[in-house]
């Protein structure tokens, strides 16, 4: 329906023209000549009264004029007010969708070009240095190796640049496992392993050459532990000598380059050609692995040399089938994966706001393992159909108070050694060793004011999620200090 406004431009003066007017014709009629009838004369006291109605007219009008003006002027005010608080504050889930297609969506693409061609590298390599019979006085490659991580679990964040591999080993026949529960700031409450043997043995005898290369003594009991950071040194020479073998296939596509830094064995992909898609640079952590029993293996543990020669159980086998189980009972178009994948990249978006120790801090807290685990958890307790795409926000909003609740608390529980049997499913099996372990924290290493501070700024930023993502898509060159921030209520 058109609706129609008075335009007061035009009305006043055409009120002033037609008041005009008539002021003449009744001047005209007042005075007329010595041949008019009397009849046709008005009384002359009309005259004075007309004039007077005259000037009440205009006083009227630039009256209402002043009246109008105001109200004009408020409701433009008032009518701009909403649009400005929707610029700056839009729909919280349209905004979210939109920075997860420009920023956060990963290419089911590129990501299965990448990993085919990570996969046919890594094949190469411990093919090449793969024995038959593994030495007694070293190690050898078991010929195998096992994909994990985020780019295999497909909730990788943005970019497809990133690979973990999992290198298991052969060593000599002798070496033992033994539990050792210990904290640390890495992994919290972890029931750290050692392999070890005991000082006086024949076995040492036998293998000296091995002793003396790979095994430390420890500190107590008298046992000769393997050392973690001596089989990650000769690991890295294999990789150097089998890479050198099976590098010229590859060299017409893409530079190799291999490097141990941070206790890390990196090998970089540059493509030199259509090698890869989008010509994407490509990084493989390669990860040295002591095989277990169901699928798990130890791997060198974080926690530093202060705390022993210790390694740290992993379960990819039985993340895979979990991952695989929980798939098949979501909907078709779940929000799961996208759900992790945005609560990384918001976790990555709200420590650029803080300094050098508070964004070390926050990643540390808030690290891919402990929110895979809080989002692990959640799926584990929230039912299927409430994954669906539309329920996106609530599962992100349900996400971030489980990991607030969990920082209040000072408690997130390993998935598998958290002690939570009832909620994980029957057919997943853990090495005997493992299944009466103590319960797991993963926040216990860390001081209760580091997690009362990252807690407090995961309130703030979801308070004022708006300003950081909208600061987060300005050029580098601006910098997300270099704007007003928030203050904190």
């Amino acid at each position: 329906m058109t609706v129609y406004t008075l335009n007061l431009r035009v009305f006043w003066p055409l009120v002033t023209f037609l008041l005009t007017g008539l002021l003449l014709l009744l001047h005209r009629s007042l005075h007329r000549g010595p041949d008019s009838s009397p009849a046709d004369c008005p009384d002359k006291a009309l005259g004075p009264l007309l004039l007077a109605l005259f000037a009440l007219g205009f006083i009227l009008r630039y009256f209402f004029k002043y009246c109008f003006s105001r109200r004009r002027r408020n409701k433009r005010v008032f009518r701009e007010l909403p649009e400005v608080t929707c610029r700056v504050a839009p729909c919280r889930k349209e905004q979210l969708e939109s920075y997860y297609e420009r920023h956060v969506r990963l290419s089911p693409h590129v990501l299965g070009h990448g990993k085919a061609h990570v996969a046919k590298l890594v094949s190469e390599l411990v093919r090449a240095g793969r024995t038959e019979k593994p030495p007694e006085a070293s190690f050898a490659f078991r010929g195998d190796f096992v994909q994990i991580g985020s780019c295999y679990e497909e909730h990788k964040v943005s970019r497809p640049d990133c690979f973990d591999i999992l290198v298991p080993l052969h060593l000599p026949r002798g070496l033992k496992v033994a539990l050792v529960t210990l904290s640390c700031r890495e992994g919290g409450m972890l029931p750290l392993c050692s392999l070890e043997t005991p000082r006086a043995s024949a076995w040492l005898r036998e293998h000296r050459a091995f002793a003396g290369s790979f095994l430390r003594l420890s500190g107590t009991g008298g046992a000769y532990r393997l050392s973690p950071g001596a089989v990650l040194h000769w690991f890295y020479l294999a990789i150097q000598r089998c890479l050198a073998a099976a590098r010229q296939p590859f060299e017409w596509h893409c530079s190799l380059g291999l490097s141990l830094c941070n206790s890390r064995v990196m090998l970089r992909l540059t493509p030199l050609s259509d090698y890869v898609c989008c010509h994407i640079c490509m990084g493989v952590r390669l990860i040295p692995a002591v095989p277990l029993a169901d699928g798990s293996y130890l791997v060198g543990s974080v926690c530093g040399p202060q705390q022993g020669e210790l390694w740290t159980p992993y379960f990819p086998r039985q993340e895979q089938r979990l991952l695989g189980w929980l798939r098949s009972r979501l909907p078709a178009r779940s929000c799961h994966l996208k759900c992790l994948q945005m609560i990384k990249a918001l976790r990555d978006l709200g420590g650029q706001a803080l300094d050098s120790h508070g964004g070390g801090e926050w990643r540390e807290v808030l690290s891919s393992y402990a929110l895979k685990t809080a989002w692990l958890r959640l799926l584990l307790t929230v039912p299927p159909e409430a994954w669906r795409d539309h329920c996106f926000l609530d599962r992100l909003e349900d996400l971030l108070q489980n990991l607030k609740e969990s920082l209040r608390q000072r408690e997130l529980r390993h998935m598998f050694l958290g002690g939570d049997t009832e909620l994980l499913p029957s057919f997943l099996t853990l090495p005997k060793m493992f299944r009466d372990s103590a319960p797991s924290n993963l926040l216990v290493g860390f001081h209760p004011t580091s997690l009362d501070s990252v807690c407090a700024h995961l309130s703030y930023f979801w308070a004022h999620l708006p300003w950081f993502i909208h600061l987060g898509q300005c050029p580098p060159t601006a910098g997300l200090r270099s704007a007003s921030r928030p203050k904190y209520s």
